[in-house]
Formats: C-alpha cells, structure tokens, sequence
C-alpha cells in the first residue's frame, strides 16, 4: 500500500517545525518525561504485536482489497464528520458528509468503494477536537497516550468524544464494535509500514512534532503555513 499523503506532507514539513522546536519544546511537552515512559511502552506494544500484525494483514490482503476497508472504515466515520460539522455551524459541511455517507453507504457497497468523491462530493473530514478549537479551547500540552498513541489534551478528550458517538458504539453490539477497532487499528498501522524507514533521529521528537504539525494543520482546515515565508499551501487532509 502506498505512503498515505498526509504522511508525505508531513515529512515533508518536519524540517520546518524542528526549526523552532527548540523554543517551544517547554511549553508544548511539559510532561515529556512521563510522554517518554509511555512512549517507550507504545513503541514495545507496536514491535512485537501491533507492526506484526499489520505486515500479515498487508501480507494477505491485495491492495484493492485495503483500500475497500479504508474506505468501509472513512465511511463509518462520516457520521461524526456530521455531528461536528453541525456542532461547529458549518451546516454546509454537513450536508456533504451526509451526502457522501448515504451514496458511499448504498452505491458504494457499504462504503467499501469511494463513489462519492468522483460525483463531486469531497470529503470533508471534522472531528470533536476540531469542534472545540472551534469553541474556543486551548489545545493544552502534548500527551502521548497509552496505547492510543500521540495527541493533545484537546484532541485527547475529542478522540473518546468521538469513539462513544461513533456508529460502532451506537449500535450497542460490543463484539461488533471492537472487532470494527481492531481492524481498523491494524488497517491504519498497515498504512504506516512505508513510512517506517523515513524516520530518523529520535522518534519520540519526529512523531511528537510531526503530530502538532499535522494536527495544526486538520485544525486550520487544511491551511498548511510556513512560518518562514507567506507561502500558504491548501491541502485535502482526510485523515486524521
């Protein structure tokens, strides 16, 4: 499977949020030695379970076949992009996430093909961390989570915000909802594998500051700023 482009992006942009980490590093990981410890646990987690697992899925599924659960997965989360577009005002954004969860969900087969986005209907991707930048929150410090891996106090409490209003856990089927997270754990790490050998350096500064990086970016609408320059550069970030 291919380097997700999002990814890409952000590798790509690394060197320019490393530039200024020295000045920011206090104040955006002020918890850096507890975010290290658990880090460490993530990175031992993802060795002997996680990256296994995701080299025998990639193993025996073909890529049309990855793409159709990436996809069946986008789709599920639709239904969120709905609810945080209608909690941020951007009713215009819900009509589309709406849009594209019922043509995906029925000419798509479940959503497992992508026939929205030909039609005209991009994606538009809204989380309820988005949703409280919206409202005014601060993101607050970087926090690795275990297990969960990277995020901010405020992308923290939207990520588990989103997971209790998600389709998998509406429906009230336990079983059917983690076996949904397990694979979708293991479908995103697939996505990953590629991009494995690109980092260098530490890699608990490389992840932590290619997350702030990227999260800004989701955060902005897609709005990728160089601080250096007044070169401002749109991207679709679906994603994240």
């Amino acid at each position: 499977m291919s380097l997700p482009r999002y990814l890409l992006t952000l590798l790509l942009l690394f060197p320019l949020s490393t530039a200024c980490a020295a000045s920011q590093e206090r104040n955006m990981d002020p918890w850096e030695p507890m975010n290290r410890k658990i880090f460490a646990f993530n990175e031992t987690l993802d060795r002997y379970i996680l990256k296994p697992a995701a080299k025998g899925y990639q193993f025996v599924m073909p890529d049309p076949a990855q793409r159709g659960v990436s996809n069946f997965i986008a789709n599920i989360y639709e239904f969120n992009s709905v609810i945080n577009s209608v909690l941020q005002g951007r009713f215009g954004g819900a009509a589309q996430s709406s849009g594209r969860f019922v043509v995906n969900t029925t000419l798509g087969l479940l959503g497992f093909f992508d026939v929205a986005t030909p039609l005209g209907i991009e994606p538009n991707r809204a989380d309820f961390g988005q949703t409280l930048a919206v409202w005014g929150f601060d993101q607050g410090p970087f926090v690795m989570l275990p297990l969960f891996g990277p995020r901010t106090v405020r992308s923290g409490v939207g990520y588990f915000f989103d997971t209790y209003t998600s389709i998998p856990y509406l429906i009230d089927n336990r079983e059917a909802a983690w076996i949904f997270w397990t694979v979708e754990v293991i479908d995103y790490r697939a996505s990953l594998l590629d991009a494995d050998d690109l980092i260098t350096g530490d890699r608990y500064i490389f992840l932590r500051d290619a997350y702030m990086q990227t999260r800004e970016t989701f955060i902005n609408g897609g709005v990728v700023t160089d601080s250096f320059s007044d070169f401002e550069e749109e991207e679709d970030w679906e994603e994240f």
